[in-house]
């Protein structure tokens, strides 16, 4: 047999106005705090990092700027991001070897690339939390592709300095054939523009698209820039949705 006993709890009677307006106070004052906190929770949405990729002069500044002015015509918060970025001091390292003014050792060079996308992290970070969709000229994948086209080095070894970067929502590779790409103006004025490297380059990003970890969209970028802009836009468009509530992952992890 059970026997239940009834154990009697003292209770604070209220005595006085005072102390009921004290209760009724603490209790506004922790709705508030509650109403605040699930108003920011419904409300927060994260910005999309969207990167364009691809063998040189195949486009993607031209691209990153139609999407950020056409994203911001459509009244969402854009902005745009180059790497390198050159206005750095490591940034200004790597413009320097870029361009034929310096040398430096491979190895180096690569550590510098990733060095200069770690630095911006934080200002990445930063602007997705707010709720801005960064689109980004190269990022990680670059770095991966062009150094692992050089002798005597493996993607392995190229990927491991960027494990742990903001992880791309989307990452779409305008795919063009390096011959067509060396006859866009201006070829050849930097270090890797040659039709022979790039090719190496392609192949190496190609292989970097076969993991299945990273949202990979491949872009036919022969045609004309308006054809091209209209499939990127609406990719773009998708994602952002889809991004906006979820966390930022990690790169490669």
């Amino acid at each position: 047999m059970f026997y239940f006993f009834e154990r009697k709890v003292p209770r604070r009677e209220i005595t006085n106005v005072n102390d009921l307006l004290t209760i009724v106070n603490t209790c506004s004052l922790l709705f508030f705090l509650f109403k605040t906190a699930f108003l920011r929770a419904m409300s927060y949405r994260r910005g999309a990092l969207i990167v364009l990729e691809g063998v040189d002069r195949a486009g993607k500044t031209t691209q990153c700027q139609r999407l950020v002015q056409a994203l911001q015509q459509s009244g969402q918060a854009a902005e745009m991001m180059r790497f390198p970025d050159r206005a750095t001091k490591i940034g200004q390292l790597i413009s320097s070897y870029l361009e034929k003014k310096s040398n430096l050792e491979d190895h180096t060079v690569h550590l510098l690339f990733s060095a200069n996308r770690w630095e911006m992290v934080p200002l990445i970070k930063q602007k997705l939390e707010q709720g801005i969709n960064l689109v980004v000229d190269r990022y990680a994948f670059s770095g991966v592709a062009f150094t692992s086209a050089k002798p005597g080095f493996t993607l392995e070894w190229c990927m491991n300095p960027d494990v742990g970067l903001p992880k791309p929502d989307l990452v779409m590779f305008l795919q063009l054939n390096p011959s067509m790409a060396a006859t866009r103006g201006e070829y050849g004025i930097e270090r890797y523009e040659t039709s022979a490297f790039q090719r190496k380059v392609q192949q190496r990003f190609e292989e970097l698209m076969q993991d299945s970890s990273v949202n990979w969209k491949v872009i036919d970028a022969a045609r004309t820039i308006e054809e091209v802009h209209k499939d990127i836009k609406l990719l773009s468009e998708d994602i952002i949705s889809l991004a906006e509530n979820q966390p930022v992952g990690e790169l490669w992890r």
